[in-house]
């Protein structure tokens, strides 16, 4: 058996590939053997920040929660797919903290959550990216027959995407606009035509994912062009940047009583927005975090072909060469999605 390599965040600029021990599994988890990881905007910050957010790094965590593999020891209480299942992992555990209240059919907002490779609680929740690992069964989702594993590392972010776009509701015949164009917004894109919509522009600042987005059927604009964004008057507006000009640009694209989702997580504290246009167009801005009960639904669709992901993954790197990796998806004029081979 090979050693069980992981990807370790210890510290800001401190990432180390190393052998880690055995997964020793509780009753009702499963031992998984990681085909691929998908590198998140989150592992990045991990890597080149010491944190996410307010999650910060205070003991060696492994990263990753966007993973594909193969059930190779079943849970012992019989819950989950059995050995031999290819599956992606859904990596929220939902949490309720006895106190904040939230809507039981959302699980994403339970307010004391838990997410595979996530610095919020201590002891972090250790992440995926291993040759081997433990993970609770219920997390456990079979890969349909003929989806390969490459692609299927891509259901949680498509998932992400998935739901933030239908937070706008039916975009059937509608003109959609998606602010940013990183591995996120190509899945917005992706699902925005699966759901029906009859055009999609997508800005970015770069070529390449222009390029991406025009295979997909997407028209394109430079994200500097403020004056042509502005003439967009799309019905929804993804913003999946996650930047503060982004979310400008996504209220001046919206129509007159339009949906503007706010997808990508702006930095804490408060931020200039024009609120002005925003009132005054009577639009419905809505935020949209992580995702709820679509995960089999993405599955689904990844498997029968009518999701398109064709283009999105620009780069499999072998996880011993998981610094290079997290360099290149550092890389947004360079890189869309970059998967570690496992």
């Amino acid at each position: 058996m090979t050693e069980n390599l992981g990807v370790v965040a210890h510290a800001a600029e401190d990432l180390r590939i190393e052998a880690l021990p055995e997964p020793v599994p509780a009753a009702d988890e499963a031992v998984v053997e990681i085909a691929f990881g998908g590198v998140c905007g989150s592992d990045l910050h991990y890597w080149k920040h010491g944190a996410a957010g307010a999650s910060i790094l205070r003991e060696p965590m492994i990263l990753g929660h966007e993973v594909s593999g193969t059930v190779v020891q079943a849970a012992a209480d019989g819950s989950g797919p059995t050995a031999g299942t290819r599956v992606a992992a859904h990596p929220l555990s939902p949490h309720g903290d006895g106190v904040t209240p939230y809507p039981e059919d959302r699980p994403n907002l339970a307010p004391a959550s838990t997410y595979l490779g996530s610095a919020m609680h201590l002891p972090h929740t250790q992440g995926a990216f291993a040759r081997r690992v433990a993970l609770p069964a219920r997390m456990l989702h079979a890969v349909p027959d003929g989806l390969s594993l490459e692609v299927a590392a891509l259901a949680e972010p498509a998932a992400v995407a998935w739901h933030g776009l239908e937070r706008a509701g039916d975009v059937r015949g509608k003109r959609v606009a998606v602010i940013g164009a990183g591995p996120i917004g190509q899945l917005v894109i992706a699902a925005a035509f699966h759901h029906g919509a009859s055009e999609v522009i997508a800005t970015d600042l770069f070529d390449v994912p222009r390029a991406i987005a025009e295979q997909h059927g997407a028209r394109t604009l430079d994200a500097r062009d403020a004056e042509a964004i502005a003439q967009l008057h799309a019905d929804v507006v993804i913003e999946s940047s996650g930047t503060v000009p982004g979310l400008s640009a996504a209220i001046s694209a919206a129509v007159r009583g339009g949906t503007v989702v706010m997808l990508g997580l702006q930095r804490a504290g408060n931020i200039e927005v024009p609120m002005a246009t925003a009132i005054t167009r009577e639009l419905t801005l809505t935020g949209s975090f992580r995702f709820a009960g679509e995960f089999d639904a993405v599955l689904e669709a990844l498997g029968d072909g009518s999701l398109r992901t064709d283009g999105i993954v620009t780069h499999v790197v072998p996880a011993a060469d998981a610094l290079e990796g997290f360099a290149t998806a550092a890389d947004a004029s360079v890189s869309s999605k970059v998967l570690l081979a496992f």
